[in-house]
């Protein structure tokens, strides 16, 4: 459930727009979808955990506002991410 260090730094590495980068909306989102995967893997198991599944939902609805921030600032940086992510056919 937790994100290494390491693949937290691959996906900054792989996403981020600028040397210093951390914080834009690109690498917000990748580290969010890599923690949804992880929750989607968890609840194959244990179904009844309501608890994550909040904290699931809770996610999913941040990385849509991200999502909506990115596409309404720049579009082709959205589509550009999506595409990569693999979160749209």
């Amino acid at each position: 459930m937790v994100i290494t260090a390491e693949k937290k730094q691959e996906l900054i590495g792989r996403f981020k727009t600028s040397k210093e980068d951390t914080g834009s909306p690109e690498v917000q989102i990748a580290l969010l979808s890599n923690r949804i995967q992880d929750l989607k893997g968890h609840f194959t198991s244990h179904k009844k955990d309501h608890s994550s599944r909040r904290g699931l939902l809770k996610m999913v609805g941040q990385r849509r506002k991200l999502l909506n921030y990115l596409k309404k600032t720049n579009n082709n940086r959205y589509k550009k991410l999506i595409e990569d992510l693999g979160l749209r056919k």
